[in-house]
């Protein structure tokens, strides 16, 4: 039987990276895209649309959801406020 390498989990790596300044700053300013991306994400999954249904709901493309979804895209108010529509919530923000 081989000898299997052992990768570390998700939270162990990033625990480690998080020792690093530069990695510890850019994640922090990341965090805002990270929670919506989270959120439109459970919310679809929730609701059990695809990505496809909710773009026609949100008058936009798959593409946009998909890229937003993985962080790629930095969304309008007026795109959020479509996809909150789609999703059938509310907006909120806060400073």
């Amino acid at each position: 039987m081989k000898n299997l390498m052992i990768l570390p989990s998700f939270r162990e790596h990033l625990k480690e990276s998080l020792k690093d300044p530069e990695f510890r700053k850019a994640w922090k300013e990341s965090e805002p895209e990270y929670l919506l991306a989270c959120q439109i994400i459970e919310k679809r999954l929730k609701k059990k649309i695809s990505q496809r249904l909710l773009a026609k709901k949100a008058n936009t493309t798959q593409a946009v959801i998909s890229r937003i979804e993985s962080m790629n895209a930095n969304p309008s108010l007026e795109l959020l406020k479509k996809i909150s529509k789609g999703l059938g919530s509310s907006l909120t923000l806060k400073i």
